[in-house]
C-alpha cells in the first residue's frame, strides 16, 4: 500500500456520502466495491490529492458511523481556497455550521462544519504563515505556543 495515514470513513449511506464529497469538496472517485445487498464495502476517493477510504455501515462486524454513536471525536482539516464558499456549499448540501467561517488568530480564516453523515471538517485557507513571535502576540496569553 504504502500510502503512510488514510483516514477510513464510516457512514450510514456511503453513496450519498461520496455524493457530497465530490459535489462539495472536489474530490474524485477512484473506485468503489458495493456487495449483493448494495452497501458500499468500501470506496476510495482522492480528497485534495490525498486518499479518503469510505464504507456503508456494517453493524455486523462493528462497523459504524459518528451518527450512530452521537457524536465523532475526530476532526478532519481541509485546506480549501475560499473557507466561505465551501462551507456555504456544504449547508445547502446538508452540512450544519459547528463554528462559521472567521479569521482566525492564527492568519487563517477558517470554520467548522458536521457533514450531512456525522464527520467534522475543518474548513480553513492558511492565508500568511505569521512568525512564532507575532502569534504569541495574537493569542495574548489564552495559549503558550512553543517550537
Amino acid at each position: 500500500m504504502g500510502r503512510g495515514l488514510v483516514p477510513y470513513l464510516c457512514c450510514p449511506d456511503a453513496a450519498a456520502a461520496i455524493e457530497f464529497y465530490v459535489s462539495v469538496f472536489g474530490a474524485t472517485e477512484v473506485q468503489r466495491w458495493t456487495a449483493d445487498d448494495g452497501r458500499i464495502g468500501h470506496a476510495e476517493l482522492s480528497l485534495a490529492g490525498e486518499p479518503l477510504f469510505l464504507a456503508d455501515e456494517h453493524p455486523e462486524i462493528g462497523v459504524r458511523g459518528p451518527l450512530t454513536y452521537g457524536g465523532t471525536p475526530v476532526s478532519f482539516v481541509l485546506g480549501v481556497a475560499d473557507p466561505d464558499a465551501i462551507a456555504a456549499k456544504a449547508v445547502a448540501a446538508g452540512a450544519t455550521v459547528e463554528r462559521p467561517v472567521a479569521e482566525q488568530d492564527d492568519g487563517s480564516r477558517a470554520g467548522w462544519i458536521i457533514d450531512p453523515y456525522g464527520h467534522r471538517w475543518n474548513l480553513q485557507n492558511r492565508g500568511v504563515e505569521l512568525p512564532v513571535d507575532q502569534l504569541r502576540e495574537r493569542v495574548g496569553g489564552k495559549y503558550t505556543i512553543t517550537e
